[in-house]
């Protein structure tokens, strides 16, 4: 009898390991957490084929949309922990509880590769009383109130730096000004209807080379090669070290549970996509930071990341659940 049940042990371990080795044996299903001709849905899709031929197989992307991203999201983390079902999100999963959009985040998956970060910047309409950061910050004390800061609504990008900013500086007594998206808001900039705005490098770049908006400061650890002349905030005030790197995100990832080697054949999968040079060409066109991290490295950049941003927005009074109910710690607990 413990013959026979070392025997069928043996032999399952045996089909298992067979199976790893022959993966993947079908189609992968890749679910893209937005709409078509959106940033995730741009990057998945020029990435993924890199990934394919790397890989082996074929991975199938479907778009599946709706509640921020939860439905994407909820889907893959409910499928078999198999390697045949992966979710192709960005950072939005992260503020889902606090936020009251959500009981599931990343924790729920296992990264196979954060491949690109954007870059936060903050930029000046050309006619603001002032041309650099300090200046900025000098000008709002002065003239309380004065100053029209866009915005695109609680657990956007502009809410968080603006929160960071107020967290590291002290009370930031500006207006806020709501658009329904920074394409809008940085229209608004350029026409005089507010004067700052903070956004992502790669959607004021052009706006900056053309002379419509002037930068004040780039919200990274070291200055963009794409700007070199604008300053990193951290070289302004090192208490921004705090919170960063930060930025939106592009991710893939796999159900918690999945096999190791499966997912370590598609991080290298991934990996090797992303240093294809047309998936680089479009990132840096784009003004992204290129990672292409995976393991350790991908979790300890996602605590940070949430641990940071969740707690800007609750001293913010931006969200419906403190952090505490989900055990997120505070940045440096």
């Amino acid at each position: 009898m413990k013959r026979s049940l070392l025997g069928a042990i043996g032999a399952i371990a045996l089909t298992a390991t067979a199976a790893v080795a022959d993966y993947p044996e079908k189609d992968i299903q890749g679910i893209i957490q937005w709409g078509a001709g959106g940033s995730t849905d741009t990057v998945m899709r020029s990435v993924t084929p890199h990934a394919e031929e790397a890989l082996g197989g074929s991975i199938v992307l479907q778009n599946m949309t709706g509640a921020v991203g939860a439905i994407a999201l909820n889907h893959v983390a409910g499928a078999a922990a198999d390697g045949y079902t992966l979710l192709m999100g960005a950072e939005n999963p992260m503020l889902y509880k606090v936020m009251g959009l959500g009981d599931k985040d990343y924790s729920e998956f296992t990264p196979i590769n954060i491949l690109a970060r954007g870059t936060p910047m903050l930029v000046a309409n050309t006619d603001a009383p002032f041309d650099s950061y300090a200046e900025m910050m000098d000008y709002i004390e002065a003239n309380p109130g004065s100053v029209r800061f866009g915005s695109t609504g609680p657990g956007g990008l502009p809410s968080v730096i603006t929160a960071m900013i107020e967290t590291v500086e002290g009370g930031l007594d500006v207006i806020a000004v709501p658009y329904d998206g920074d394409g809008p808001a940085l229209t608004g900039l350029q026409g005089g209807a507010i004067d700052v705005m903070p956004a992502v490098l790669g959607a004021a770049i052009e706006g900056i080379r053309a002379g419509k908006m002037k930068p004040l400061a780039v919200f990274d650890t070291a200055a963009s090669d794409k700007l070199p002349d604008v300053p990193a905030v951290v070289d302004i005030n090192a208490e921004y070290n705090t919170y960063l790197p930060w930025g939106p995100f592009f991710g893939v990832f796999a159900p918690k549970g999945t096999p190791d080697d499966i997912v370590a054949k598609l991080s290298a999968a991934y990996a090797t996509g992303a240093q294809n040079p047309e998936f680089i060409e479009l990132m840096e066109g784009r003004g992204y930071t290129l990672m292409g991290i995976s393991g350790d490295e991908a979790e300890a950049f996602l605590t940070k990341w949430q641990q940071g941003t969740v707690w800007l927005l609750q001293d913010a009074g931006l969200t419906k659940t403190s952090p505490e109910a989900f055990g997120i710690k505070r940045p440096g607990e």
